[in-house]
């Protein structure tokens, strides 16, 4: 057992578990066919989806990872959150709309609806294996900090591998209250989870400055000092570091394909109750998604102001190399260790864990969805019952909990999987965000345009991505906040030109009417 927490460190965190569980039992009880499983009966209050929308994009490596940010250099991540609120402006605007035409279950229906089910099934094929690779990998970081803050022999006491019991920890506990709860268990655990971290963070912000005689004053002096507040870089560049243009242009095209053209966090807006609501849900993800951030980064530029001060009472690790994560995504979770007193302890461990299983319940009823709405219900030939799809449903969240622990657990012995599932998200997005934007203004059309357009983004950002790993062939790296923007770019663009030389469809002749009897040309011709 870790010898910096003590019982009651652990009663915190085993209520927590306890009792976040329960509270999705009892939130998504009741689920009698898909339209429950799937959008909570579209019952579900928009504060709730709001904050659940928050919960969803955010990680237990957010967490640790953007202290780590300002700790390790300063607040420049401030500017990709500016893109963050515009583009949810933007969604809210046009995008809302065209949800609520109709019982949709996921974007991919609006594919289907302008082109045809083939685009449909190329556009949700790509989300479900952008998001089983990213959501496996998102499991596995996250539990570095976690196998270092709960030790090795409670997380390995039934496994003897203390990264698989935290992986099993995870998927596990969030698949309970998934599997039987559904989206509507899924919402509301988000939002408390959402508290949570929230509070953990306010936390950091006003106990960090309780170590120094001048207080917050004086932190924030020595972090001025060492230019850790520092967050405007106008200079514009297509590759390292973050500059103010990469979070107008790119962050704004990259949360408009993550926030509206994957399944992940549409479904919480196809929950809401109506256009209105569902405008509102994703304002007030606008407005808390800032000061979020600015909180975190806070916290990170303090601990840099702490720790010149004080030495680490536990040495930085040093990560497998291809993990993904660096040593500075140690420092929150070993202050946490090491400073805070106990029982607070305990609720700022829970603040990370909440983290993690958010994102690990909302990966699961979103693949869960799009596997049964856009694939089995799409593609069956026969009529079933409302209850064969809610249980297919079931057994596919188990299914997917399965495949992710997989990948989770991959992830630590091949560094191939681990580093293109980072990326994967920009691989996909463009095409995703550019099939759904062509989907909306053209309304309808052929499918060839729309496939060609969505495979040559795939490969052009595949070769983006890999192409510079090579330095024979002499190729500028280009940053991962353009990604979207260049893969949306590219699809549309390409989509346009495959349209205009492809030859027009022919229209099908009309029927010639039927000959009429000779009584009837009779009653004509009197």
């Amino acid at each position: 057992m870790n010898i910096y927490f003590n019982a009651a460190d652990w009663l915190v965190i085993l209520l927590y578990l306890g009792g976040i569980i329960l509270l999705g039992i009892w939130f998504g009880k009741d689920q009698k066919n898909t339209r429950d499983y799937f959008l909570g009966s579209r019952n579900i209050p928009w504060w709730g989806i709001g904050l659940s929308i928050v919960a969803a994009e955010t990680s237990a490596l957010t967490i640790v990872g953007v202290p780590a940010m300002a700790y390790g250099t300063n607040m420049a991540f401030l500017q990709m959150i500016v893109g963050y609120v515009i583009a949810r402006i933007i969604l809210a605007v046009i995008m809302v709309p065209h949800y609520f035409k109709g019982e949709i279950y996921s974007p991919y229906q609006l594919f289907s609806n302008a082109f045809g089910p083939s685009v449909r099934q190329m556009a949700g094929g790509f989300f479900l294996l952008s998001e089983t690779l990213a959501a496996g990998v998102r499991v596995y970081v996250a539990c570095i900090p976690i196998k270092l803050m709960l030790g090795d022999k409670v997380l390995g006491f039934l496994t003897g591998d203390p990264i698989l019991g935290a992986i099993l920890l995870f998927v596990i506990l969030s698949l309970l209250y998934t599997y039987i709860g559904g989206v509507k268990a899924v919402i509301w655990t988000d939002a408390v989870q959402f508290v949570l971290f929230l509070a953990g963070g306010i936390f950091a912000l006003f106990y960090i400055p309780t170590f120094f005689p001048g207080g917050m004053s004086q932190v924030i002096h020595e972090a001025t000092a060492g230019d850790k507040l520092h967050w405007l870089n106008p200079a514009f560049t297509l590759g390292a570091p973050i500059n103010i243009w990469m979070g107008i242009i790119g962050g704004t095209v990259m949360v408009m394909s993550s926030h509206g053209a994957e399944q992940l966090i549409v479904q919480r807006v196809l929950a809401c109750k109506n256009v209105a609501e569902g405008r509102k849900a994703l304002a007030l993800s606008a407005v808390v998604i800032f000061p979020l951030f600015l909180i975190f980064l806070l916290a990170g530029a303090m601990l840099w102001v702490f720790y010149q001060a004080h030495p680490f009472q536990i040495p930085l690790p040093e990560p497998r190399a291809g993990s993904g994560i660096k040593a500075n995504d140690f420092v929150f979770p070993i202050f946490m260790m090491t400073e805070v007193p106990h029982v607070l302890k305990g609720f700022l461990i829970v603040a990370i864990l909440s983290a993690a299983m958010s994102s690990v319940s909302s990966a699961l009823t979103s693949l869960s969805s799009v596997s049964t709405m856009d694939f089995v219900k799409a593609l069956s030939k026969k009529a079933r019952s409302e209850q064969y799809y809610l249980t297919f449903s079931k057994v596919s969240t188990i299914g997917w909990a399965v495949i992710l622990i997989l990948v989770a657990y991959l992830s630590r012995q091949v560094d191939f999987v681990l580093n293109a599932a980072f990326s994967l998200r920009g691989l996909t997005s463009g095409a995703l965000l550019g099939g759904l934007l062509l989907a909306v203004f053209w309304k309808k059309g052929r499918s060839a345009p729309v496939v060609t357009g969505m495979a040559v983004s795939l490969l052009v950002m595949t070769a983006i991505q890999v192409l510079p790993k090579y330095p024979e062939l002499h190729v500028p790296e280009i940053f991962w906040p353009w990604y979207a923007l260049i893969g949306t770019t590219v699809t549309v663009v390409v989509s346009f030109v495959v349209r205009a030389v492809l030859p027009p469809a022919v229209e099908p002749a009309p029927m010639p009417s039927p000959a009429k009897p000779p009584e009837e040309q009779l009653r004509q011709v009197r």
